[in-house]
């Protein structure tokens, strides 16, 4: 399996993106174009279809030797031994009720979500694996969210060196090219992947894009 330190491109399978794609073939397209870490996102299903589809998706990522996260289910991401289970400062922080027996350990690698650098050293303190900045630019995925602009980009630059961090949030072939300037060396992508013609071809531009910055640079942790 892929160490979380080598993995710079994380997709999603997401199913307000699925355009009727089955789950397992939009994973499938995503690994064959060289995502490195893969999250199962499903705001709108019921944890059972988050589990049909999780079942359907971990044999493809594991032949691909590819991480797979699941968003927001951490007793489901236990179950059925996923590699990650991403949180939001919400779920994490301040949950609706008792989450001892959700969130007990052991369990998967633990994401949070930050949206500041308060948040972020949150998470640090919770010894997260991988952290989230974003979102960056303002994206549907996240209505009503403020963008964090690149200037909290460039403090996760300066700050976040001992821990994994993605940058995430409307982030296209247009502006990713400011994004790693800005000083990231991870990047999610959501809709500029999945809202393409060629799935693959995307991941493979995107990777592409990292590559050449990365010959230039130094990785960030």
């Amino acid at each position: 399996m892929k160490p979380l330190a080598d993995c710079r491109l994380y997709a999603f399978v997401d199913s307000a993106y699925l355009h009727g794609r089955e789950p397992a073939e939009l994973a499938q397209q995503l690994c064959e174009g060289g995502a490195d870490i893969l999250q199962l996102r499903a705001k709108d299903w019921t944890e059972s279809e988050v589990r049909e589809a999780a079942e359907a998706i971990l044999p493809i990522t594991r032949a691909a030797e590819v991480p797979l996260v699941i968003n927001d289910h951490w007793a489901l991401a236990s179950k059925l031994g996923a590699e990650f289970c991403h949180l939001g400062q919400e779920d994490f922080f301040e949950p609706d009720d008792d989450p001892t027996p959700e969130l007990a350990f052991p369990g998967p690698q633990l994401g949070l979500s930050s949206h500041a650098p308060e948040q972020a050293e949150a998470a640090l303190a919770e010894d997260a694996d991988y952290i989230a900045v974003g979102p960056v630019f303002p994206t549907p995925t996240k209505p009503g969210r403020t963008a964090v602009t690149l200037e909290y980009v460039r403090w996760a630059a300066e700050h976040l060196r001992d821990c994994p961090w993605f940058a995430i949030g409307g982030i296209t072939l247009e502006n990713v090219d400011e994004v790693l300037a800005a000083g990231a060396r991870r990047i999610c992508v959501v809709s500029a992947i999945l809202n393409a013609p060629d799935v693959a071809h995307a991941c493979q531009q995107f990777q592409e894009r990292l590559a050449s910055c990365l010959l230039y640079t130094s990785p960030s942790p």
